[in-house]
């Protein structure tokens, strides 16, 4: 199967410029579009509201992006997409649509362009057939000012336009390259957050809904970066917290075996049992047995 890319791979073989097909603003509410596809990259901005974007990469995926006021998706070219309003949440949006021509008159070409920024030249080699960015307003001008000069019915410069465009591009490239550095520290905020908040609860029976609400993200998120960053689950993470505290008690406390654990949120003795063998290769009651085998007992006065 051919890896998807954001940017087709001709861009590397010849100079070339891209070119704008079409652009509009629209308010949408209450509007379920049918999937369909075109030649074209797009870009969808979401200037106002909430809207869903269902992008179809396979027979047997289909990704969903929800997006707000501020935040827009690339949409490579020939992907299967639909746009989803409902009526309670409209929407208003601009989007832009271009391809890829044949490098012609004053202006540098992408190819120059990438070679002086890195940024660029990383963006359009990006394996993806979507990305998701949120702005902080500077793409928006740049398009909106993009639109306003191919719009002008008079005297509209075709220099000014793939200058905009470039612009535009490099700005995006700028962004996601910045989004990729804050999202690696800001996942390990996160997991550093639900780490800390495992280890305040593990005597309570938590799920990862829990976790999830501590730290204010969607449960499926979580987990995913949880795993990228620490390559556990969160449940495994847990589990090992409690073993952990398990031992310590067997060993350092006469807290009898039927009530440990209660005291690390695990409510079925029976699956307690089950886990901490699973952990340390021992029942609870050989735990405590071949430890206080190594306890040195000192004569008093000693």
């Amino acid at each position: 199967m051919q890896t998807a890319r954001l940017f087709p791979a001709l861009l590397t073989d010849f100079p070339c410029l891209p070119q704008v097909l079409a652009y509009y603003f629209k308010q949408w509410q209450g509007f379920h579009m049918s999937f369909h596809r075109h030649d074209a990259t797009e870009i969808m901005y979401t200037i106002h509201g909430f809207c869903d974007v269902e992008i179809q990469l396979s027979a047997a995926r289909t990704d969903r992006v929800r997006l707000k006021k501020g935040e827009f998706i690339l949409l490579d070219a020939n992907v299967a997409h639909r746009l989803i309003v409902e009526d309670e949440e409209p929407c208003r949006m601009l989007n832009v649509e271009f391809r890829f021509t044949r490098h012609q008159g004053v202006t540098p070409s992408l190819q120059q362009l990438a070679a002086e920024e890195k940024q660029l030249s990383s963006l359009l080699e990006v394996q993806t057939a979507y990305l998701v960015l949120r702005d902080p307003d500077e793409v928006y001008h740049v398009m909106k000012s993009l639109v306003l000069e191919l719009d002008k019915p008079a005297g509209k410069s075709e220099t000014m336009i793939q200058l905009l465009i470039a612009q535009l591009l490099i700005r995006i490239a700028r962004l996601s390259r910045a989004t990729v550095s804050s999202s690696l520290v800001q996942s390990e905020w996160y997991v550093k957050q639900s780490m800390d908040y495992m280890h305040q609860n593990y005597d309570r029976e938590i799920q990862v809904k829990d976790i999830a609400g501590a730290v204010n993200l969607h449960p499926g998120y979580l987990q995913r970066i949880f795993k990228a960053v620490t390559d556990q689950t969160l449940m495994t993470y847990l589990t090992e917290i409690r073993m952990e505290k398990a031992q310590m008690l067997l060993l350092e406390t006469d807290i009898p075996i039927a009530d440990i654990s209660d005291y690390i949120g695990v409510g079925s003795r029976q699956y307690f049992h089950l886990l901490f063998k699973a952990h340390t290769k021992m029942t609870p009651t050989e735990y405590r047995r071949s430890m206080n085998k190594h306890t040195v007992a000192y004569p008093e006065g000693s």
